[in-house]
């Protein structure tokens, strides 16, 4: 379903846009509007897509609750939609976990794991699918194929042999995207999360096609700082690029955001290229001499799943900053009193600004879906815009972190301009299962002397769970602008000798 404009994308940018609305025209007592919005959202009496108008309302008002930040409620729970929405209100608040939480009554209670045989069953007379099952499985009944499910092992050998693919093997599409294993079925079958495993990739989100499941948002809070007299700055990460469409080119991005009230934007980009200088001296100093490899750190999802299931080689994880808060450090020096809003396409972000020892220096995530939402409130023309000065800042390399084996290939060439002796091998992982693999095999040594590279998304970050755009077309669009770009690496960056300037405990990474 990724690039596809759905139903439950249409659902929830409304949702976003009516949170969005809400924040910018508030005033105290306001927040029982709240309880009318879904009837804006789904009109009449009739449903347009589920079985009952009032479960479609009841969907949208527990997303209306996450997009706020609060707590989603279940079924049995009998209270306005508003109940505790005036903590909301302070620009402050952060979120209160889990990050990521399922719409119980929105989950359509999946078959998982199930092997099942389709119609496009013929009845043929060579049988392969009963001949290669070890368990005796399969028998044949008027002419159709069935599989016991009490002795079916799911080994899938009749699937493979079918010579009609009439024979699948069902799995729960949120399951299925998980790279960790952290979702299971509840009591009534419907998905479950094990927030002990999860990484908050986002990636069963992305997936669900009921749009069961949601990340909690900090729309009204980033809009009620706007209102502040405190400035905030939108921290733009490099995918950007695209993810609004073509009338949003780079030189109308300042406006565009300005438009929603950020005093300024600033690319992370930026900070990617700083984030690779120190990784390239990190990796010439420290590998092979006091680690066996080393692993790039940027994407926290990839991150925090390899200090979950891989404590023994988490010293391998390179303790550079990562680029958004570099970044964030970086503006609040340069703009001291000010607030930070990182813009970027990850769920897991907003968890890893979320960790006390990164709340000083960024004080809110939103995704580029929340962000469309905020410029559909706001009624934002990007073909009216006027162009600004495109941003030069940061190298094509920064810029480049946003796809799959981008950041890998930054370091790889500062390490070649200023170290030009040493060779530097290289593998990399995208989507979590895959990236399990990847440090499964660096753990067992076949690593050794390598730069590892992990995304957590399948693609890079132009793929992440918050992104509006098809993952082709952003990741082009993210190409054009890096081969556009003034400064190819980050050794050219304008910004590099910003690192001379920093004290050391700027530089130190949180725990």
């Amino acid at each position: 379903m990724r690039g596809i404009y759905t139903t439950v994308n249409d659902s929830r940018k409304k949702v976003f846009a009516e949170v969005a609305r809400l924040s910018y025209s508030y005033e105290p007592g306001a927040l029982k509007e709240m309880d009318h919005i879904p009837y804006k959202i789904v009109p009449g009496e009739v449903s347009q897509y589920l079985d009952s108008v009032f479960l479609e309302r009841a969907i949208v008002e527990e997303r209306m609750r996450l997009a706020m930040g609060l707590n989603v409620r279940s079924a049995s729970e009998h209270a306005p939609v508003s109940t505790g929405a005036e903590e909301c209100v302070k620009p402050e608040k952060y979120y209160e976990p889990p990050l990521i939480n399922i719409i119980k009554f929105a989950c359509h209670a999946c078959p998982d794991n199930v092997i099942h045989v389709t119609d496009a069953c013929q009845g043929c007379l060579a049988r392969p699918c009963n001949e290669v099952c070890p368990k005796d499985a399969l028998s044949f009944k008027n002419g159709h194929s069935i599989i016991d499910p009490d002795k079916c092992i799911k080994c899938g050998k009749c699937i493979s042999v079918c010579p009609y693919g009439a024979i699948i093997k069902q799995e729960r599409p949120c399951a299925k995207a998980c790279g960790m294993n952290a979702i299971s079925s509840d009591e009534y079958g419907r998905a479950d999360i094990d927030y002990d495993k999860c990484v908050s990739c986002g990636m069963c989100l992305a997936n669900c096609p009921f749009g069961a499941i949601a990340d909690k948002a900090q729309i009204f809070q980033v809009i009620q700082a706007i209102r502040s007299d405190t400035p905030v700055y939108a921290a733009i990460a490099p995918s950007v690029t695209g993810q609004f469409g073509p009338d949003l080119t780079p030189r109308k991005m300042r406006n565009a955001f300005k438009a929603l009230g950020f005093e300024d934007i600033v690319e992370v980009a930026i900070g990617a290229d700083l984030c690779t200088l120190e990784e390239a001296k990190d990796f010439v100093e420290e590998v092979p001499e006091k680690l066996p490899f080393m692993a790039t750190s940027c994407c926290p999802a990839w991150a925090m799943m390899a200090k979950k299931l891989f404590p023994q080689i988490a010293d391998c994880i390179s303790m550079a900053l990562t680029p958004m808060v570099l970044t964030g450090r970086l503006i609040k020096k340069q703009h001291p009193g000010c607030k930070v809003a990182f813009i970027g396409p990850c769920a897991a972000k907003k968890l890893e600004a979320s960790r006390r020892t990164i709340r000083s220096d960024v004080d809110f995530v939103l995704t580029f879906e929340e962000v469309m939402g905020m410029f559909e409130a706001r009624d934002v023309d990007f073909k009216e815009l006027e162009e600004d000065h495109s941003m030069h800042g940061a190298s094509g390399d920064g810029r480049g972190f946003g796809v799959s084996g981008g950041v890998a290939n930054a370091v790889v060439n500062c390490i070649h301009e200023l170290y030009p002796d040493r060779e530097v091998n290289v593998a990399k992982a995208e989507g979590l299962a895959e990236c399990r693999k990847l440090l499964m095999a660096a753990k067992a040594g076949k690593y050794n002397g390598y730069l590892l590279e992990g995304m957590g998304c399948p693609g890079g970050c132009v793929a992440g769970a918050g992104t509006v755009q098809p993952i082709n077309k952003s990741a082009a669009a993210l190409g054009k602008q890096v081969k556009d770009s003034t400064n190819a690496h980050a050794f050219q960056s304008d910004y590099k000798d910003i690192l001379e300037t920093l004290e050391e405990k700027d530089m130190q990474k949180p725990e």
